[in-house]
């Protein structure tokens, strides 16, 4: 079996039909830099990168990408040729969608759920000055943040990400949430704690979740950005997911705010790194403490999260 090249999280496509509330909720109330490039695209910074997320306009409400960045052309022609000697399909973006994006090239396959795994060298910079509520943001060696996946088939996900992304477990964690018993597994692809995470529920295999994530998660340097984005998304009326808390496992302190396509958005502080005398451990709970919900969902919402449980017994994974 060959190795993949080390990977970080380089960008992130969602396609939406909520261009006018993403471009507030963005930058009012996580208080990133929103650029309108036009009536169908909103383009998201954090740095000196043009694009690290990019809202285009469509149904699906949804992220449908994760651009995974290597450190140059090389090692995107290794990537693809780790990738294609594992069997995988891989395709080559077109030009036109490669601007979309903000890179020079990029391939890739589509993976879980119909999430598309991309991989990219060379993303475009510019020295426009950031301007963002919450800044400064930690990118760097980490990447942009991390994403939680769910599955109703943990064990063979996680192979799978290893297998073709070189993905290993930093740790895992157990918890009753919502009157249902949850397993975590925690993905590091470098020395951030967990770049990919993978949820799945305990006994009964089912998948709850709509969305091709859960959440994804942006970190912030100072604990004073998460406290007032805190404040801005309630006051601007955006449901809580969770309230402020810290993670037993990375010690990172965050939130979670439910985004107007549904997934949610974790922007958090602090989150240890992965070193080479790093153990692998086992939490029994999320929290440490905090990260209580502030919202009741619509009965309607429940009763789709459980109508979605339920299909996921009848479809492939």
């Amino acid at each position: 079996m060959t190795r993949p090249p080390p990977l970080r999280l380089g960008y992130v496509l969602i396609e939406s039909g909520k261009l006018d509330e993403w471009e507030v909720f963005a930058r009012d109330g996580l208080g990133l830099h929103a650029d309108r490039l036009s009536s169908d695209v909103l383009a998201l910074r954090v740095d000196d990168r043009e694009r690290r997320i990019v809202v285009r306009r469509g149904a699906a409400e949804d992220v449908i990408a994760l651009g995974w960045e290597l450190d140059d052309a090389a090692g995107l022609d290794t990537m693809r040729a780790h990738l294609e000697s594992e069997g995988v399909a891989v395709s080559t973006g077109l030009a036109s969608e490669a601007a979309l994006r903000g890179v020079d090239a990029f391939h890739g396959f589509f993976g879980h759920k119909g999430l598309r795994l991309e991989f990219f060298a060379g993303a475009k910079r510019t020295n426009q000055p950031l301007q963002a509520m919450s800044g400064p943001f930690s990118t760097g060696a980490g990447g942009l943040g991390h994403a939680v996946l769910f599955t109703r088939n943990p064990e063979a996900l996680t192979a799978e990400l290893h297998r073709l992304l070189g993905a290993r477990i930093s740790d895992t964690i157990t918890d009753r949430l919502q009157g249902v018993e949850m397993e975590f597994t925690f993905l590091h692809l470098n020395e951030r704690h967990h770049s990919l995470a993978i949820g799945a529920t305990a006994g009964l295999r089912v998948d709850p979740i709509r969305t091709r994530i859960q959440h994804m998660m942006l970190e912030v340097e100072t604990l004073e950005a998460v406290g007032d984005a805190y404040l801005r998304c309630k006051a601007l009326g955006y449901p809580i997911a969770m309230s402020m808390g810290q993670h037993p496992n990375d010690h990172g302190i965050s939130f979670y705010v439910v985004s107007p396509s549904g997934f949610e958005m974790e922007l958090g502080v602090g989150p240890r790194r992965i070193g080479p005398d790093w153990q692998v451990g086992h939490y029994r709970g999320i929290s440490k403490w905090g990260h209580h919900s502030e919202f009741t969902p619509r009965r309607r919402d429940r009763f789709g999260t459980a109508w979605t449980a339920l299909k996921s017994l009848f479809r492939r994974d």
